[in-house]
């Protein structure tokens, strides 16, 4: 039975919402135990998904011709029904967060950099987090247990247990 979290409803979605999307974004938070075993279950479904389905991709060859009227064949690598399924079913799952400059980083570095990413949070999802699961899959013949909860004892001000979240490697 899914824990009520001391919230209505839509209030709880958006939590839980927020707060895997953080956790997939930087690997790590810290929050009570009740809200980490939530997340926890909720962002198992989503990495699930994206691993069964991240190798789906169809390649097809584009002639496209210049101004001068040369032709020359591009060859253009999109997603699968299957990746592109999972891709929207976990864009409703989770808020797309926005990549971050560097310290040191120059504001045409950072625009070069981010050019070609539309949504950060899913490119993070299918390129680092899916293959690295999925081989991890393969080696020890294990799906899921993505998440590590560790609890920390009770908090100062209301006594509430709090625990640190973190993804496995």
């Amino acid at each position: 039975m899914a824990r009520k979290l001391g919230v209505n409803a839509t209030q709880r979605i958006a939590l839980i919402k927020n707060q895997a999307s953080a956790l997939l974004w930087h690997g790590k938070i810290e929050t009570t135990e009740a809200r980490a075993k939530e997340v926890a279950a909720y962002v198992s479904k989503i990495i699930t998904l994206a691993v069964n389905t991240y190798a789906d991709t169809v390649e097809t060859e584009v002639t496209v011709s210049d101004a001068k009227g040369k032709e020359t064949t591009k060859t253009l690598v999109k997603d699968g029904v299957k990746k592109l399924n999972a891709r929207r079913k976990i864009m409703t799952m989770v808020n797309d967060l926005q990549e971050v400059k560097g310290f040191k980083e120059s504001k045409p570095d950072f625009k070069k950099r981010t050019k070609a990413i539309k949504y950060p949070l899913m490119e993070k999802i299918f390129d680092e987090y899916a293959p690295k699961y999925a081989s991890r899959k393969e080696e020890k013949g294990q799906g899921g247990g993505y998440t590590r909860i560790y609890k920390l004892g009770p908090r100062k001000g209301d006594a509430a247990e709090v625990a640190i979240i973190e993804l496995v490697d």
